[in-house]
């Protein structure tokens, strides 16, 4: 079998680095013909020495022209029209997905518009131009989305060689987060530095604290609705903690499949790089099962997270709201991190912006979605101006 072109949007973050660490694991199996970040060029310089990409794409234009005179042998884009080039790229076969945050909706469609095989790692995309993406899909019946996201590659596994049909409900699984055992009146002090510390996984900045919120969570359930083509109301949110269950199905006739495997990102990486096929892994990446203690499954607390409230009630009414939400997030997780707002005014920013934009027209092309995306932004900057401490 000859190797499958690879590119990587996202090549320096959690998802990227282990997305390299897989195609280190299987050399034979694939040829790096392009990797893209945000601003990191040291850790692109590294990765480039290492791997010999043709193409290189920088969000950054300042920091793609400081690439630019440091680097000989490959092709330096920059801007979010370089991302999507790579995106787009005819001799790809592949485009791991895994650039943070709403930005990723363009490269995301270009890389459908191509036919490409897709490894999605970015939720943010599907919330907020989900009908986009599933419109764009049915024209082109080559490309095909495989979610890397460990509760939705889960998911994807289970139902594997069911008709869709016999799917009643989704359950998706939550740590609860670094903020699980906090009572609600202590949020108010928490500091972005014990907001980071999560229990099991380790990720970037933005996701772990939408993982504190639960929004996280809140943003899975909007995404699997256009993954998986299931009614909100059969997509639940359950609290495990010990993360070895990554997600269940239950079917029409009651039985429920589940996946379980250790808390390391590189398994639903490669599964998604080697579907349909599944490849031989190493020990490390086994489950003890026998040593297990216990498996606990408990509801999640909607007063102490209402961020996840929030994404249940924006999915619920049109296509505008879903794209509310993420914007107002975005900027409201970016001013905690930045000690601008407290924890709590998190929740606050996202319900404030839901309402100021409950009445707008739907959005039915990438332009509009673009548009309100900018304008829920602004408004969001402007509440938090107001608020900040």
């Amino acid at each position: 079998m000859s190797k499958q072109n690879i590119v990587i949007l996202g090549s320096t973050g959690s998802i990227g680095l282990s997305t390299l660490e897989v195609l280190r694991r299987f050399k034979d199996k694939f040829n790096l013909v392009g990797i893209a970040a945000g601003s990191n060029i040291d850790k692109l310089r590294s990765q480039i020495s290492e791997f010999k990409p043709e193409y290189v794409a920088v969000y950054d234009e300042d920091c793609a022209d400081t690439l630019k005179s440091k680097v000989k042998n490959v092709k330096v884009l920059s801007g979010l029209d370089g991302i999507c080039k790579l995106a787009s790229l005819s001799e790809v076969d592949v485009v791991v997905v895994s650039i943070m945050g709403s930005i990723a909706l363009m490269p995301l469609v270009e890389a459908i518009r191509k036919g490409k095989k897709v490894a999605l790692a970015n939720k943010e995309s599907l919330v907020i131009g989900g009908n986009i993406v599933k419109e764009e899909l049915k024209r082109n019946k080559k490309a095909k989305i495989i979610p890397i996201d460990s509760e939705q590659n889960a998911i994807f596994q289970c139902i594997q060689g069911y008709e869709h049909g016999m799917i009643n409900t989704l359950y998706l699984t939550a740590s609860g987060g670094p903020l699980r055992e906090y009572k609600v009146s202590d949020l108010k002090k928490v500091s972005p530095e014990k907001a980071l510390l999560h229990p099991r996984w380790k990720m970037g900045r933005k996701i772990t604290i939408d993982s504190a919120t639960l929004m996280n969570k809140g943003l899975e359930v909007i995404e699997a609705k256009w993954l998986f083509d299931i009614a909100l109301e059969n997509i639940k949110v359950v609290i495990h903690k010990e993360s070895i269950v990554h997600s269940l199905v239950e079917f029409i006739d009651g039985s429920i499949l589940g996946q379980l495997s250790v808390t390391d990102m590189k398994l639903p990486i490669q599964y998604a790089l080697s579907f349909p096929e599944r490849w031989k892994n190493n020990r490390k990446l086994r489950l003890d099962v026998v040593n297990l203690k216990s498996l606990t499954f408990d509801k999640p607390d909607f007063k102490k997270f209402p961020c996840l409230e929030l994404a249940y009630c924006a999915a619920s009414k049109n296509n505008i709201l879903p794209c509310v939400l993420n914007a107002a997030n975005e900027e409201a997780v970016e001013a905690f991190l930045n000690h601008r707002i407290i924890f709590t005014k998190i929740p606050f920013v996202i319900e404030k912006s839901l309402n100021k934009f409950n009445n707008t027209k739907e959005l039915n092309n990438l332009e509009d979605i673009l548009k309100i995306d900018r304008d829920a932004r602004i408004y969001s900057r402007e509440l938090i101006k107001g608020i900040a401490k």
